[in-house]
């Protein structure tokens, strides 16, 4: 028993003895290992610092700017600490590493395949230039100011002054309209005159209305005016123009204020704008069929 437990004892000796002797061998790499970790995180630092100064200015998104600098931040520590392990000759620890590393990016991107491709939406439409803060759009049946895009949703402001937060990933796979990429829209306004109305007294009248309630518009030949069809109680026509505007609210006040400007011009000048009428024929038969209902019933 006694020799056994000497025997161990010299083994786990020799084994200690055998790890020193390695650590004073390999003790100038450790320290040039430690001293290229040190250098690749004040490295780092450096970079965050710099690349939120680079892409500041082109992406307006505090959030998504700060995650693209830790990206870049991240790969250059990863990169020191490769460059430390192959300093200390551990050449096997790095494959076991970048073989860990590649099987825990599939487990976690299958684990957050919604949510990183929202934050990858994100991080595109930062990048896109028909998308901006401020701007009035229109998309997957919403309609509304943007006031956020954030790395996984954009946030809207409807006119009613609702939010709306839609996800990244519907903004990027669906169509929308942004109404501020030009600073001018056309409003049509339709209405409808009486059969005995004339007609180019009316179109007349109603180009000059359009011109001198907005000031935008120079002449009356800027105004657009047509004659659409025969209608069942009334002649009606389509009136377009075109206005300064870059949100769908300031279209929709234009166009009530050109109803407003026409019903009251109608109204000066004694132009019908008349209501939905239905005829109804009675003829001889009728009156007589209705005549022997009466006498029976009486």
């Amino acid at each position: 028993m006694t020799e056994e437990l000497k025997s161990t004892t010299e083994i786990i000796l020799d084994r200690l003895e055998s790890w020193w002797l390695l650590f004073i061998e390999n003790l100038p790499n450790l320290g040039v290992a430690i001293l290229v970790l040190i250098l690749s995180y004040f490295l780092s630092r450096l970079v965050y610092s710099t690349t939120i100064k680079l892409i500041g200015s082109r992406i307006k998104q505090r959030s998504v700017s700060k995650l693209i600098a830790r990206v870049v931040a991240v790969f250059t520590v990863l990169l020191g600490l490769f460059l430390a392990l192959s300093v200390l000759n551990l050449g096997q620890s790095i494959s076991g590493l970048l073989t860990g590393a590649g099987i825990s990016g599939i487990v976690i991107g299958l684990a957050l395949q919604g949510t990183l491709s929202n934050t990858i939406s994100g991080v595109v439409l930062s990048f896109r230039k028909n998308i901006r803060l401020g701007n009035w759009i229109e998309t997957n049946g919403y309609a509304g100011e943007v006031i956020d895009i954030a790395l996984n949703y954009v946030v809207l402001k409807e006119a009613d002054n609702n939010m709306v937060i839609i996800p990244n990933k519907m903004i990027i796979e669906n169509p929308f309209k942004n109404y501020s990429l030009t600073t001018r829209m056309r409003v049509m306004v339709e209405c409808g005159v009486g059969y005995e109305s004339d007609l180019e007294a009316v179109e007349k009248l109603t180009k000059n209305v359009i011109a001198d309630s907005f000031e935008q518009i120079q002449s009356t030949e800027n105004v657009e005016f047509y004659y659409t069809e025969f209608g069942g109680s009334s002649i009606n026509f389509l009136c377009r123009f075109w206005i300064d505007a870059e949100n769908s609210l300031e279209k929709l006040k234009a166009k009530s204020k050109a109803i407003m400007k026409i019903r009251q011009a109608f109204a000066a000048e004694g132009i019908n704008i008349p209501f939905p009428i239905r005829t109804l024929q009675l003829d001889n038969q009728t009156l007589q069929v209705s005549k022997v209902e009466e006498a029976v019933e009486a």
